[in-house]
């Protein structure tokens, strides 16, 4: 017969070796866990809010191009369809829709409505922003012209991506005509003045 004392002794090391491996997983889910946060770094989901935020308060205008989808209807699906200078897009069933001055939550209810009844019971519309339309830039930069809008963008921004400053440029010369603005008023600049699609802006020459 088996020495019973012996029995519990290799009965507790089985013990013991089954708790450690059941704890294993979990320390190593928690470093992963921990290694994502700190390869995400610190306001990395302050910035996807802050994006998201931005698009939800936009406003469609001319030269933007979006996409429309129906949930399980693909004769309705549009693909990235640039507005018109009217500021209108051609759809099916609803024809000619004015989005010039809407949000995209706007124009998702506004093609729902349409779409509610005479059509389908209970569409689920989705309007997705594919490009955004672009801002201006002239005056002492490197490359004077067109350049397609990134949400975020800043005056420090925009200078780069159109080649930097020249050598004659001067910071606190540094205006911004808003799209839209029937008036065209320059309004005074600094690096750190959000730009939005549309938007002229131009940097001043320093004569010192």
């Amino acid at each position: 017969m088996t020495n019973p004392g012996r029995f519990i002794l290799l009965l507790c090391f089985c013990l013991l070796g089954a708790a450690a491996c059941a704890q294993a997983p979990v320390a190593s889910g928690e470093s992963a866990t921990a290694g994502a946060w700190a390869a995400a770094g610190p306001g990395a989901g302050a910035a996807t809010d802050k994006e998201t935020d931005t698009r939800s308060r936009y406003r469609l205008s001319t030269g933007d191009v979006i996409s429309i989808s129906v949930y399980g209807e693909e004769d309705l699906k549009r693909e990235k369809v640039r507005l018109t200078d009217a500021g209108t897009v051609s759809y099916p069933v609803l024809g000619e829709l004015q989005v010039r001055g809407k949000t995209v939550s706007e124009l998702e209810k506004i093609i729902t409505d349409g779409l509610r009844g005479t059509y389908l019971v209970n569409p689920r519309v989705a309007v997705t922003i594919d490009e955004y339309r672009p801002y201006f830039i002239s005056g002492q930069v490197t490359n004077n012209g067109s350049f397609p809008y990134q949400p975020g963008l800043t005056v420090r921004k925009a200078v780069s991506i159109a080649g930097g400053f020249k050598e004659r440029a001067s910071q606190s010369k540094i205006t911004i005509v808003r799209d839209g603005d029937a008036t065209h008023t320059p309004i005074k600049a600094d690096l750190n003045t959000p730009v939005q699609p549309g938007d002229a802006v131009t940097v001043g020459e320093s004569f010192f």
